[in-house]
């Protein structure tokens, strides 16, 4: 069985050196035959690739930043090409403890998980909830309430569904297929709870560096809206019935109370008046509704076109890495 390890990095030279040495070899895992290390250089200025080479690892350098979503699928890819069964993607710059791998990697090695991500909210020790270490309020309010929308829409319970610190099977790596261009740790947790695919998060420890700003993150409303966005979108292609029904239900539910109003006045008065405009609003507000519901059903279907395009897409890549593997 092959292990890969891979990081995507942007200017991280003073770290990737000491990450990558810090790997544990084969002999830590059972069952685990040989450990490939990865590293995607997403248009770093310093020495990163050179530094991650001289370590042992293989490095593909984009030649100016693509972010993370690009590299993240560029790196799977990559995986599968190389042959892995199991795939970790852990950060460059040391804030998680590459010695904790073998964690993420037993559950799947005894066959309990499909996807194994690190959960930085619990102690590893204690089994408590925590904010960690100089972990920024908003950083950390953003990603609770990050992890309770995308568990309500996944009909799951996460804790922590931004964390870099993943590991993945050969079967979850085939159904990687990431549409956003921004990120990809949202976007996989939906894309694999969908497929039903068993996921399990492990307590991990965190160090964050005091005063140390985010490299892939420039500005943090930017960072929550286009995840937001990217979650919403997800939603949408993959449960069009639950989304489209759900913001359809807003309309026809206030359209509907406005022309009960208006229909008791005129039973009572005979006449329209002073309410024809809100009777007119709740027409129009209801009909809107029932529109959006009706764009639901003509979505549900092309979805299961998109089911079926995923099932294709699954089985072509299943064949033509296997032929490269050989």
């Amino acid at each position: 069985m092959k292990l890969v390890v891979f990081s995507i990095c942007l200017n991280e030279e003073k770290t990737i050196g000491e990450r990558l040495n810090r790997i544990p070899s084969e002999k830590e895992f059972e069952g685990v035959k040989e450990v490939k290390k990865l590293v995607v250089d997403d248009g770093s200025t310093d020495n990163t690739a050179k530094i991650a080479k001289e370590h042992g690892a293989e490095v593909i350098s984009n030649r100016e930043q693509k972010r993370l979503a690009y590299s993240f699928q560029i790196a799977v890819d990559r995986a599968l090409e190389m042959g892995a069964d199991i795939a970790v993607n852990i950060d460059g710059d040391l804030q998680f403890t590459p010695e904790d791998i073998p964690k993420l990697v037993e559950p799947i090695l005894e066959g309990n998980a499909d996807f194994v991500a690190a959960n930085r909210f619990v102690d590893p020790e204690t089994g408590e909830f925590r904010k960690p270490e100089n972990m920024s309020p908003g950083k950390y309010w953003g990603n609770k309430l990050g992890a309770y929308i995308v568990g309500k829409l996944s009909n799951m319970k996460f804790a922590d569904v931004t964390c870099g610190f993943r590991a993945y099977t050969r079967e979850a790596l085939l159904s990687m297929n990431i549409n956003s261009k921004f990120t990809y740790t949202q976007e996989s947790f939906q894309i694999l709870a969908s497929k039903k695919m068993n996921i399990v998060q492990m307590p991990v420890e965190i160090k964050y560096f005091k005063g140390r700003k985010s490299r892939g993150v420039t500005s943090l409303f930017g960072y929550i809206f286009s995840s937001g966005f990217n979650i919403v979108r997800v939603f949408k292609d993959f449960a069009p019935l639950r989304f489209f029904g759900i913001l359809g239900s807003i309309p026809v539910n206030i359209g509907f109370v406005f022309l009960v109003f208006v229909s008791i006045h005129w039973l009572n008065t005979g006449d329209f008046s002073p309410y024809k405009f809100l009777g007119l609003t709740g027409l129009y507000l209801f009909t809107l509704g029932i529109i959006i519901w009706l764009f639901g059903a003509i979505s549900d279907m092309i979805s299961r076109l998109l089911n079926n395009q995923e099932k294709i897409l699954y089985y072509s890549k299943k064949n033509y890495y296997s032929k490269k593997n050989r």
